[in-house]
């Protein structure tokens, strides 16, 4: 009997001993890891830079905290050297001094494509051969030049897109002496080019912008969408004045106004926007066009054309189309302004700015 009830003895100490060791392995201090390794942190990068005769800004999550900005001034060298009217010996500037390219980047054939949709969409309104005219009237490096009938319609001979062919692999003029200028329409492509080449780097959240032209994907640090401005439609007023905030999904975003670029001779405004179908600077009450669009080149065309289309047309356009959003500022007889947005864009504006 007393080896019996010793044995249950010990046979109880030892369950409870497996209990409390159980116990207490089930309840012990796991070690703490730093945060910067239990778990991945974005990290907001942003850096600036300048290009095209202009300044350009990228901002972008990541992760690893990688930064793009020597591979993206690297990218831009090569996309002017493709592109730019100043670069004596750009794929662009050789096609001006002759009348035939073969393609050497692929951005050009890029742009040519896009301009060419535009063009056809807008009835010529958007015209990359309209540089000759820009120039003649003051808005080139050479400064104004005579600007008589007789050499606005010589000029006219040489304005014209659907004077250009191309296929895969060249670029042909089918008027000597025609010449392109991309201006209204390679910082939209710039932005794109940038943006393409972060989303394969795997980033996801980003914004992109060159000379005002934009490309927001996903959303920013605070883990909203990205928050651009649109500037008061003014010459006096500085950069930092807003007209509106406008919230990007996921889109590209260009504007384009007369209210800055332009001089007045002889009591007359004379704009830098110029209708490559008269030949003559435009005179109506549109101050400002802002488009978006699913990519920022297609933004920066359309705004362009509108700004030669003038007001009821570009809303007309506007209204006609379901792949561009825009919002359009004008001014009313007594001075005041008025504005014209797309229904889908209402909901992604803000007036209310100090």
């Amino acid at each position: 009997m007393q080896s019996n009830a010793r044995k249950n003895i010990i046979y109880s100490l030892v369950l409870l001993a497996m209990v409390i060791l159980v116990y207490s392995w089930r309840n012990r201090e796991e070690p703490k890891t730093p945060v910067s390794e239990s778990a991945a942190v974005d990290l907001k990068i942003n850096f600036s830079g300048q290009t095209m005769g202009t300044s350009y800004q990228v901002t972008y999550l990541d992760d690893e905290g990688r930064d793009f900005q020597s591979e993206i001034d690297s990218l831009l060298v090569v996309f002017n050297q493709s592109l730019s009217t100043y670069i004596p010996d750009s794929e662009l500037s050789r096609f001006n001094l002759g009348d035939t390219l073969d393609f050497e980047l692929p951005y050009f054939r890029q742009v040519l494509e896009g301009s060419k949709e535009v063009f056809d969409l807008t009835d010529g309104a958007f015209d990359p051969t309209v540089g000759p005219l820009v120039n003649v009237w003051g808005f080139g490096p050479g400064g104004p030049k005579l600007k008589d009938s007789v050499a606005i319609n010589n000029l006219l001979q040489l304005v014209g897109f659907d004077q250009v062919n191309w296929d895969q692999n060249q670029v042909r003029k089918e008027v000597s002496g025609l010449y392109l200028d991309f201006s209204a329409i390679a910082k939209g492509q710039g932005v794109d080019v940038v943006a393409d080449f972060l989303a394969k780097k795997g980033i996801q959240n980003l914004l992109v912008e060159i000379g005002g032209e934009l490309v927001a994907r996903g959303v920013n640090d605070k883990g909203e969408l990205w928050k651009v401005g649109v500037n008061r439609p003014e010459e006096e007023a500085p950069a930092s004045e807003l007209f509106s905030i406008i919230a990007l999904e996921n889109r590209g975003m260009a504007t384009s106004g007369n209210y800055r670029n332009f001089y007045v001779r002889d009591s007359v405004k004379i704009s830098h926007t110029i209708d490559p179908k008269t030949g003559y600077p435009v005179n109506h009450n549109l101050l400002s066009a802002t488009v978006l669009a699913d990519d920022c080149m297609t933004a920066d065309a359309f705004a362009t054309a509108m700004m030669v289309m003038g007001t009821e047309k570009a809303i007309a356009l506007a209204e006609s189309r379901d792949d561009i959003d825009v919002f359009l500022i004008y001014s009313q007889a007594d001075g005041s302004y008025e504005t014209f947005l797309s229904e889908r864009l209402k909901p992604f504006v803000s007036f209310e700015v100090n």
